[in-house]
């Protein structure tokens, strides 16, 4: 029989400022995984130990886990580099950070998924340029290098592909994982993200990358107009999640499917909206898992 896929979310996608409503919530719709991004209005780089443990605590204190610290790390631009790519919205979560920060910045990333229980560490591949193709040998060194000070903690560098960086579509990540061959790098896969990227997210994205090296994934829908995403219910948009959810089961896949809502929800109720895509997730996994896939 198969296992069940374990649902998580974004804490901040119910609430920035309140983790507890949040994480109640989240415990509600039978999650059992969550990611932290922006705690209390801040982001999750900047906690300081005490906050980090009061936050693992809420979390374990409804039977849920942190799986993944959702780090800004290489979410910035790459010196020297071709001009920026200005048709995509480049999103911070109350980061600021330059790219001569980057050296602390991961090693604080690192010491706070000790600290919080995760096994993750989500990074970046710097804002997307107008020739990613030629950024790609300084970002691929860059993730090489993040991995080999991960192995020695034994934590895992989860590189998302983000629409504003320079590894944004399933292919473009394939090519890194190729470059990279380190197990201490793997795949946080955004099918949404690879959609506004101008990929067909599944099954083109999806079947360029090697499913043994997707350790996460994140789950969110959009129709897209020229790179411009309009955000909505999960399932109801134009990413294929039915077919995407039953490739997953079919090949194996074992990780979490983390919701990262972005929809403003019903008359502007974001927290409403991430209610709604989670219940419409939880379903839309057991109709898949039930099927047999």
């Amino acid at each position: 029989m198969t296992a069940p896929l374990a649902l998580a979310a974004i804490t901040d996608e119910f609430s920035p400022v309140d983790l507890d409503r949040a994480l109640d919530a989240m415990a509600a719709l039978g999650m059992t995984g969550a990611e932290l991004r922006v705690v209390h209005g801040r982001n999750v780089i900047d906690l300081d130990d005490d906050e980090i443990d009061r936050a693992r605590a809420a979390v374990e204190a409804r039977g849920m886990r942190v799986i993944s610290i959702a780090s800004p790390v290489l979410k910035c631009v790459l010196p020297g580099g071709p001009l920026l790519d200005s048709r995509f919205q480049q999103d911070t979560f109350a980061a600021r950070h330059t790219f001569a920060d980057q050296p602390a910045l991961a090693r604080r990333a690192f010491d706070i998924a000790e600290r919080a229980g995760a096994r993750i560490v989500r990074v970046f591949s710097f804002w997307r340029t107008v020739d990613p193709a030629a950024c790609f040998d300084r970002v691929a060194a860059a993730l090489a290098e993040l991995a080999a000070q991960a192995a020695t903690r034994r934590l895992i560098v989860g590189i998302e592909n983000e629409h504003a960086c320079n590894i944004a579509t399933g292919a473009e990540t394939a090519r890194l994982l190729e470059a990279v061959p380190s197990p201490a790098l793997q795949v946080i896969w955004d099918p949404a993200n690879a959609l506004v990227a101008g990929e067909t997210p599944f099954p083109d994205g999806y079947r360029a990358l090697p499913v043994s090296r997707i350790v996460h994934v994140h789950v969110k829908d959009a129709d897209v107009d020229d790179h411009h995403p309009t955000w909505g219910e999960v399932g109801t948009m134009s990413v294929n999640w039915t077919g995407q959810l039953k490739a997953l089961v079919t090949d194996g896949y074992r990780g979490a499917l983390s919701l990262e809502t972005h929809w403003p929800g019903p008359g502007g109720d974001k927290f409403e909206g991430s209610r709604i895509c989670g219940a419409r997730l939880r379903d839309m996994i057991a109709q898949v898992q039930g099927s047999g896939a």
